[in-house]
């Protein structure tokens, strides 16, 4: 801390406008400490800027341009709330959050910033557990079964219109009903092409029926999910999300580092993800109200990748469920550029506000600067200034204070965290994942018998029953033919020779016999089973749509 920024300090005079901003920060209960309130250029560390443990659960914001430290405000949170035994979950899109886990390095620049904010710095790592959508780069596998996610859900994340979500609906009503368990997306294809051939089409016609345009466009839709990659995430084992809400033997909240740099491409996979887990967080959470501090903390970083692009249906469900789940404990932070990346309609759910610096180089700068002006209460600082003053690790922070009113604007540098600002090396990362408690549980995907097997061998034991019954009806035929020849080759026989009255009973007999022992003859036999298979197999492949009967 230089001699300017002390003095002030050390006068122990504080400007009005500074005195107010510290009373709104005075907390009695739990609370983060973020750093050190700036005004006037001068850090003033007895003047300290913390959020409320208990707010945490009221959502939240990190914004800021590239570089200058949203990433380590975002860790700096995430371990003090792991030091609060809170849970944390941080979605990691570049790889450099994985660094939490191990202690930080101590330096200059480390004991710099703790001395000008106030801060009694000590190098610690935090529990982690490292996790990977399908196994796609390192960590532990996350999936999914298509029917945990339900038609709904599936049908906002493939875009279907109404009726085609309710055609998806009847879908899962017939595969729940004949225990056709849709486990990944090769079940739900079997399940759809199966309810539209001639042999399932009858399923469902008492409940409505589904279309062949309708079934065409779901299985077009669930052809192009796959090509974003959700073939992998959809699966067995299941991922259980009882699993992030634990904390370390100590105590300490574990910190759930989803890894998700090998698929920052697959935007559409990483949104279904997230749709996912916050559905499943809330349907099995019990509503608990307002905590002292949060069962879990999400942070997504690089938000706007879940928004670019995204239907309206998936804004709603993630406008709903930030609404909702604040009452089951769950706090929702977004980390991204600027304010706009976030719907309004979410923007307006985030209680808790750091936004670091922003640049103004072109006019869309400019708009996106005053913009995020708009969204701050009044304050006495010339934010568009200062907005594009703050250095690295500087931030504007409003936050809810312990009665839930939104606090002053305070200009902040903020504290250093005190885990490792980077990524963690692979071997090590490697090594946690595989001597994570949960490596053996999730780690090896499991293709067991489900709608896929099932459909597959109805329709292989229905081939086959045609076949049979195809080769017996043709062994009658035949039979009845061989008869209808020997009687006639009989009569012949009769009528060259014997005359009537000339023993005409005792060669009756004989002819009779002589029909018997064709038929009961192996030769025959043959004959009618080769007949019987080759008409059975071409009635079959006709049937199932494999191949057509030449006329």
């Amino acid at each position: 801390m230089s001699d300017s920024e002390s003095t002030a300090e050390n006068a122990g005079v504080l400007p009005e406008p500074a005195r107010e901003i510290a009373a709104g920060y005075a907390v009695s209960g739990a609370a983060l400490d973020l750093g050190a309130l700036l005004w006037d250029g001068i850090c003033l560390p007895d003047v300290q800027i913390r959020i409320p443990l208990a707010m945490l659960n009221r959502h939240g914001l990190v914004a800021g341009a590239t570089g200058t430290g949203k990433t380590k405000t975002l860790q700096l949170i995430a371990e003090q709330l792991s030091a609060n035994g809170v849970p944390v979950f941080l979605a990691d899109i570049k790889g450099d959050v994985s660094g939490i886990a191990a202690p930080g390095t101590p330096g200059d620049r480390v004991a710099e910033r703790a001395g000008q904010v106030g801060q009694e710095w000590q190098a610690e790592g935090f529990p982690c557990e490292f996790y990977a959508l399908g196994g796609i780069g390192p960590g532990i596998p996350l999936r999914a079964t298509v029917t945990s996610f339900g038609p709904v859900l599936l049908s906002k994340v493939l875009e279907l219109n109404q009726t085609q979500e309710q055609s998806l609906g009847l879908i899962f009503h017939y595969a729940d009903s004949k225990g056709l368990e849709l486990v990944d997306l090769k079940d739900l294809r079997a399940v759809v092409a199966f309810l539209v051939s001639d042999t399932g089409k009858a399923e469902l016609k008492g409940i409505g029926g589904l279309s062949t345009a309708t079934a065409g466009v779901i299985l077009r839709s669930i052809t192009a999910f796959e090509q974003q990659g959700a073939g992998d995430f959809f699966g067995e084992p299941e991922f259980d999300t009882a699993e992030l809400l634990r904390q370390a033997p100590d105590g300490r909240g574990l910190v759930s580092v989803l890894e998700l740099a090998a698929v920052q491409d697959k935007p559409q996979l990483f949104s279904t993800f997230l749709m996912w887990l916050l559905a499943d967080l809330f349907h099995d959470l019990p509503e608990v109200g307002d905590l002292d501090r949060p069962k879990l903390v999400f942070f997504f970083d690089e938000a706007h990748l879940l928004f670019d692009g995204a239907s309206k249906a998936f804004l709603e469900s993630i406008t709903r469920t930030v609404r909702l789940i604040r009452s089951k404990g769950i706090g929702i932070f977004f980390v991204t550029q600027t304010p706009r990346d976030v719907p309004a309609e979410v923007l307006a759910q985030l209680g808790n506000r750091v936004q670091h610096a922003l640049r103004a180089f072109t006019p869309d700068d400019a708009k996106a600067l005053r913009s995020t002006v708009k969204t701050f209460p009044n304050s006495p600082y010339d934010l568009e200034e200062l907005l594009t003053q703050l250095g690295i690790g500087e931030a504007v922070i409003t936050v809810l204070s312990e009665n839930g009113a939104p606090t002053p604007v305070a200009a902040t540098r903020l504290r250093a965290p005190r885990s490792l600002m980077g990524p963690c090396p692979a071997a090590e990362l490697d090594a946690a994942v595989k001597g994570s408690p949960l490596y053996g549980s999730y780690a090896q995907a499991v293709d067991r018998e489900s709608a896929y097997e099932k459909l597959s061998a109805g329709q292989e034991a229905e081939r086959r029953a045609a076949e049979a019954e195809t080769a017996a009806t043709a062994a009658k035929a035949a039979e009845a033919a061989d008869r209808a020849a020997v009687e006639e080759a009989v009569r012949g026989e009769r009528g060259r020779g014997r005359g009537p009255g000339g023993g005409g009973g005792k060669a009756a007999e004989e002819d009779a016999s002589l029909v018997e022992q064709v038929v009961r003859s192996g030769m025959f036999r043959s004959l009618a089973r080769s007949v019987g298979t080759q008409l059975g197999r071409e009635i079959s492949r006709s049937l199932f749509g494999t191949a057509r009967r030449r006329r």
